[in-house]
């Protein structure tokens, strides 16, 4: 066995989500992450149906490669097939270059550092040294993780390029293959793939032979490539993303912690009091990266990234920049064969509410009971709707119901029977809720536009809770929305904390 050199250091994740759970008395579902650079939630076309056919033939080889998605990277950085080389993430490409262009007695130089570590590794496990002085090869990530900067372009040549960011800021190298950059990019990031591993060197015809020449055969799942064949045919918008980090750069500034200027989908703070602020935020189950000289985090979406921000803010005693988030809350992601929901509940909140699921009607049916059950609500799903609303609207109710749940923990201290009438034009509604843990669902609805009352019943099962509902009139739009609105005004009186007893004489729930 070769000997590594004393100072080599290998790549190292983070702990996992149990074990920082369990590290600061919390469940996993409470830890949020902006560690890892990526999208809060996965991208629409993450659904079972996008690798169905690659499980249905997992049993054998893909001969000959994966040409499909090879030409379909080509047209999407505008390239010939004959450039691209892929890889099990661009982690894979970073070692595989590194094997490549040198070896023992050779020096590898890293640009802009501080810079991701995994360059310095790749190069010690080629046999070579890192330095400066007639490099075989030097490696430059940019915009550059982590801070975020995009530097210029360095001038020495064979040049790596890791453009894992290239996305956010849409300034690349490929332009300069011919001159012996060697771009390389990931489907972990704008992509929200990082769990597939899919990742690809750009480079001139004959470096991409010689790199072919040198890694592993196959060095892709086929449903990983299935993904990825998915996610180029419909190519995620990250627009909102960079507002959101801007929103956040503003806020941040607000809180006397200007962060650097990003080109990328993170942050970097500079800060002497990173250890201290990374042990108040882990204890909320908030996660970042720390450095001795700041954190870093991952823009992920206003509702998180505002639970970041007041956290920081609350720590520093300053007035927080964002809204007040909801205290009992919880994080619930509910995937199928069929449809993948993610819910965001908080039950003391402000009636804040955003439902997307593309159920049309009823996600303004889950809007309303959210928002006159006075909850804080983000519910997003991605499903079927090609074969009509029905899962998508099932499944968005259970998971509802599911984060109910979740949220309501023992339900000691709950008022636990709520009841409410609703009139609205045409219709009336009355609604009573038992949230003592037993489902049962009686419904009448005089008129049903199709799916209002099978809702309601998917979240009293999911939920454990009782529903009585009657509701009369003209309309049937009319009748379920009052219907669900009463249900949110009864759920507003059941959820109110009135102590810490159990709100049963059996003494239990």
């Amino acid at each position: 066995m070769e000997t590594l050199p004393e100072s080599f250091a290998e790549y190292t994740w983070a702990p996992s989500t149990s074990e920082l759970a369990s590290r600061c008395g919390l469940d996993a579902s409470e830890i949020v992450r902006f560690d890892g650079n990526v999208p809060a939630w996965p991208r629409g076309y993450v659904r079972p149906g996008a690798v169905a056919g690659a499980l249905a033939t997992v049993n054998t080889y893909a001969h000959g490669g994966y040409p499909e998605l090879i030409d379909a990277i080509a047209t999407y950085v505008g390239v010939s097939p004959d450039n691209i080389v892929l890889g099990n993430g661009s982690d894979d490409l970073i070692l595989l270059c590194a094997r490549t262009f040198a070896g023992s007695g050779d020096t590898v130089a890293i640009a802009d550092e501080p810079t991701y570590p995994l360059y310095r590794t790749a190069a010690m496990l080629a046999g070579a040294t890192v330095g400066s002085e007639s490099p075989s090869v030097t490696y430059q990530c940019r915009p550059n993780n982590p801070s975020g900067a995009l530097d210029a372009l360095d001038p020495r040549r064979p040049l790596v390029v890791d453009e894992a960011y290239y996305e956010y800021c849409g300034d690349t190298a490929v332009d300069e293959i011919e001159t012996g950059v060697v771009v390389l990019r990931t489907f972990s990031k704008a992509f929200g793939l990082a769990g597939a591993r899919v990742g690809y060197a750009v480079a001139d015809p004959d470096i991409a032979a010689e790199l072919r020449r040198r890694q592993a055969p196959l060095p892709l799942s086929a449903p990983s490539v299935a993904l990825a064949l998915a996610a180029l045919a419909d190519p995620p918008d990250v627009g909102p993303e960079i507002a959101e980090r801007e929103r956040c750069a503003a806020a941040l500034e607000s809180l006397g912690l200007p962060p650097l200027p990003s080109s990328a989908n993170f942050l970097f703070v500079p800060t002497t009091r990173a250890a201290e602020l990374d042990d108040a935020l882990l204890a909320r189950g908030l996660v970042v990266r720390v450095f001795e000289d700041g954190i870093r985090f991952s823009v992920r979406d206003r509702e998180d990234d505002d639970l970041l921000l007041e956290a920081l803010a609350e720590t520093l005693e300053l007035s927080s920049p964002a809204e007040p988030t909801a205290r009992r809350s919880v994080r619930h992601l509910r995937s199928t064969a069929e449809t993948r929901i993610s819910v965001r509940l908080g039950l003391d909140g402000q009636s804040r509410v955003r439902v997307a699921t593309g159920a049309g009607i009823y996600d303004h049916f889950l809007e309303q009971l959210g928002f006159h059950g006075g909850f804080d609500l983000v519910l997003e799903a991605d499903g079927d709707l090609e074969t009509g609303d029905h899962h998508t609207a099932e499944d968005a109710a259970i998971a509802l119901g599911e984060a109910l749940d979740l949220a309501l923990t023992d339900r000691r201290g709950i008022a636990r029977y709520g009841d409410a009438v609703v009139p609205m034009d045409d219709a009336l509604a009355r609604a009573a809720v038992d949230l003592g843990g037993r489902p049962w669902c009686e419904i009448s609805l005089e008129h049903e536009p199709g799916m209002a009352a099978h809702m309601l019943q998917s979240l009293s099962q999911a939920g454990r809770l009782g529903i009585h509902v009657d509701a009369t009139g003209v309309d049937a739009h009319h009748v379920a929305e009052a219907a669900f609105k009463a249900v949110g005004r009864a759920l507003r009186v059941a959820v109110r904390k009135e102590g810490d007893a159990l709100p049963s004489t059996k003494g239990k729930i």
